[in-house]
This record gives C-alpha cells, structure tokens and sequence, in this order.
C-alpha cells in the first residue's frame, strides 16, 4: 500500500489543516508514492522505537509527535533526532507524525481522555475561530459526583500515572463532577476551564505558578505529558483500522515516558 492511501485516511479524521502554525505533523521520511507493508505506532520515534521497527518488519512509524520539531542543520550523529532520521532514511523507513491535528480535531486526543474518564456530554473546552467543532481540550460531566481525590485516584490507575501533581483541594471533602481536560502542555487553557466552571482541570505540564490559578476553588491535576497522550496510538490504530482493514498495523511496545518517578 502506498504512504499517501494511510495518511490520506488519517488526514481525513485529523486535517493537518488543524495544526498550529509552529507544528511539523505530516510527512516527514519518505515519499507519498512510496510503497510500505507494515506500520509501527509510537508517541514518539525513538532509537527502542526503531530496533522495534526493523525487528518487527515495519516500514513506516506513525508517531504523535514529530521527530523533528525545530529545523536541523546538520546531520552528523550528535543527536538522537539526527541519528533517528539518518537511520531512518537509511532503513527505508518512513515517518509520519499526526500532533497538534490530532490534539484538535473533533474526537481527537481530549475527547478519549474524557471518554476514558467517564465523562459525558463533552463540548470543546476552546473551539478554533475558523472553526468551532474543532479546538482544544473538552469539558464534560461524570455520570455522578465524586470525591476529588477518589477521582484523582481512579484517574492515576486508568493512566498508569507514577504521581499526580495538583493545587490545594477546597476541603477535605471536596467533590468533583464538572471536568476540564487538555492532553499535552495544558496550561494556557486554565482561563476556559475556569471560565467552564470545571470543578477540576486535568492536563500536564503546568508550570509552579499555574498550580495558585485555582480561583473559585478549581483543582488543578497535572497527570504527565506522556500518560495524558499515550491514546494517541489507540486512536490512530482505530482510524486505520476502521478504514484500512487489510493493512498490517502494530502498536510499539517500546513506545516509553522518558521521565521516571522515584515514589
């Protein structure tokens, strides 16, 4: 099958039209007419990722994040993106990346979390101006009320979380039902999930200061960049597999969080 029959079929679900102006999601190695038998679906490319993709016969690796994000100047080996695209281009080895498109698109990375989490009658948590089914994080609703860390509990054990870092809870009693998600990098999304009226906020990647943002008693839950977007290989793997039946996909069992918790 050709590279441009797969992420045709992604780029139907996730537009790259969708992502931000500094992203670089798309195709990165290879070439559109370029036949491959096999895909390997990662977070990230990694060297464990690509052992995994020549161990496993795949030629194309389709990852959340781009493994080139700011431009490269040299390819000499001193880097493990420049050693991942070399060995790459060497191989045969294609590679696609499906980020902030995939972050924003209508049922796209937030709306698994949710979905995940028992959320329901979700809504965009910050719609695109050019287009408002589309933007980022969700907001929705638990079936019943829960208490805050009981949440916080049940949503360390769904994703595997080593620790959650949250602000003060508003009582010892506090209760949860209204509930803001962004996976990824979160932070600037505190204003419109405070102004959703979300009883807790659960994203990653907050900075020391957005942990005081908390007004009128919002929690605030970072879970781990890596934890928050690891559905990214489930969702890709369902587009594919809904649309492409007869291709060969796997999901990387060496795709890995590169921060460890001591606990």
């Amino acid at each position: 099958m050709k590279i441009k029959d797969i992420t045709s079929v992604i780029e139907q679900f996730a537009p790259l039209a969708l992502q931000e102006s500094y992203d670089n999601s798309g195709l990165i190695v290879g070439r559109p007419d370029d036949e491959v038998q096999r895909a390997l679906l990662a977070v990230d490319v990694t060297e464990e990722v690509l052992d995994e993709a020549e161990r496993e016969g795949c030629d194309i690796i389709i990852t959340h994040h781009p493994i080139i994000f700011h431009p490269l100047k040299r390819f000499n080996s001193a880097t493990y993106v420049e050693r991942c695209v070399e060995r790459a281009i060497r191989s045969g080895i294609a590679l696609y990346a499906c980020h902030t498109n995939l972050d924003s698109t209508p049922n796209g990375m937030s709306w698994r979390v949710g979905s995940m989490m028992g959320l329901t009658d979700m809504a965009t948590l910050e719609p695109r101006q050019d287009d408002p089914n589309a933007g980022f994080g969700v907001v929705g609703t638990l079936p019943r009320a829960e208490g805050a860390m009981a949440f916080m509990q049940r949503v360390k054990s769904i994703f595997e979380v080593g620790a959650i870092r949250h602000s003060d809870l508003p009582s010892e009693d506090a209760m949860v039902r209204r509930v803001a998600v962004c996976t990824g990098a979160g932070g600037s999304l505190i204003d419109a999930a405070i102004k959703a009226k979300a009883d807790i906020y659960v994203t990653a990647d907050l900075r020391y200061n957005d942990f005081m943002r908390g007004e009128g008693g919002m929690i605030l839950a970072d879970i781990g960049h890596f934890e928050s977007e690891f559905c990214a290989i489930n969702i890709i793997n369902d587009v594919i597999s809904k649309n492409l039946c007869n291709f060969a996909v796997r999901k990387s069992v060496c795709s890995r969080n590169p921060i460890h918790y001591l606990v």
